[in-house]
């Protein structure tokens, strides 16, 4: 069973216009209609580029930002439905490491303090020293560090004492937002081990948000794909690695660097297009058809895919209307003259440049 579902979530912020008589004049559709579950002891990544909606999502999780449509159900609780106080209990269970360790810290408290103040936020008894120690011995921080301050560690080190917080209250998911994009190369392999290690030895769930695709493979046993607040891909993470789907991740993966000069030179390396689009305005129909390089003449412009799971290819979802002519190779990369004819095209027009479809649907139409 999951231990966490999310069903249609859409998290819109009102753009304002306006200083006398402030009028919404329209919304930035930082998430819209995502589906994701996690089951329990597992881990789940989200990667994207930035600004496709990742930490809003997580934050959405928490409720730390309100929700415009959708639900979150976290152990058969949906936590739309509950009130301040229930769910401030609620989030005793359901914590976050942030990406920014210092700005998360306050400069003015003690780790001590900090990793205390959990505690007798939710009204725990017991000795609140020994639990301090606890933590820090868990995060393999010395008991002398109880007593400085943040600006006194490193940024890994403050990112240990970010996620002993984290798992002060014995917490069963923890959402991760990019936690180690700011730390140094060095760094990084070590904290993403002792998140593995503490999900081994206290049975926690991770939602692990990042744009280092390296990280991500590492920690996650499932991966989504975000593009503009949308998910266009979940997949096993070995199976999204070995073979991606959607086009979006497939260029992706091709800007990974190869350690292996021969091989750098000579694979095939996915150049998108343009900028993304504003997520106040996304185009219709497919929102990466704009920057998509196997575009289609049909579909791609004015209906909008559905997480699906094309055939052959079990436990794995995209949202691309010709996953399956592409996986195949019935379909190529465009081009940059084919790029401008189909830009050209009126919608709608039928497929005629090379390595186009005519038999147009994967479902036959």
């Amino acid at each position: 069973m999951s231990l966490l579902e999310i069903r249609g979530l859409k998290v819109h912020f009102p753009i304002k216009k306006g200083i006398v008589l402030e009028r919404t004049v329209g919304h930035v559709r930082a998430v819209d209609g995502v589906d994701l579950s996690v089951e329990k002891g597992r881990t789940l990544g989200v990667v994207g580029e930035s600004g496709c909606g990742k930490s809003t999502l997580g934050r959405a999780v928490l409720q730390l930002e309100p929700v415009t449509e959708g639900s979150v159900v976290f152990d058969g609780t949906d936590l739309s439905t509950l009130g301040a106080k229930d769910m401030r209990a609620m989030r005793e269970r359901m914590q976050m490491v942030f990406q920014d360790p210092l700005a998360s810290l306050d400069p003015r408290q003690s780790v001590a303090s900090v990793l205390a103040e959990p505690l007798k936020t939710h009204g725990h008894k017991g000795d609140h020293d020994k639990r301090v120690r606890e933590l820090l011995d868990l995060v393999g921080l010395p008991s002398t560090a109880a007593n400085r301050y943040p600006h006194e560690f490193s940024g890994g080190q403050r990112q240990r004492v970010g996620i002993a917080r984290a798992i002060a209250l014995n917490p069963e998911l923890i959402i991760a937002d990019e936690p180690v994009s700011a730390l140094d190369v060095s760094i990084q392999a070590q904290v993403v081990n002792l998140l593995e290690e503490l999900q081994e030895r206290l049975g926690l769930t991770y939602v692990v948000i990042a744009h280092d695709l390296a990280v991500v493979r590492h920690i996650s046993d499932d991966i989504a794909v975000m593009y503009l607040g949308s998910v266009v891909e979940v997949a096993p993470s070995d199976g999204l690695y070995d073979e991606p789907l959607h086009p979006y991740t497939r260029s992706l993966l091709s800007a990974i660097p190869i350690p292996d000069p021969e091989v750098e030179d000579t694979r095939e390396r996915i150049l998108l297009r343009g900028d993304i689009p504003s997520a106040a305005a996304p185009p219709p129909g497919c929102r990466f058809h704009t920057r998509c390089p196997w575009r289609q003449l049909t579909r791609c412009h004015d209906e909008v895919p559905v997480l699906r799971e094309p055939e052959g290819v079990a436990g794995h979802t995209v949202a691309c209307h010709w996953a399956e002519q592409i996986r195949s190779g019935q379909l190529q990369p465009m081009s940059s003259e084919d790029s401008l004819m189909v830009d050209a095209a009126p919608v709608g027009a039928a497929a005629s440049r090379p390595g186009a479809s005519e038999t147009s649907t994967p479902d036959g139409r």
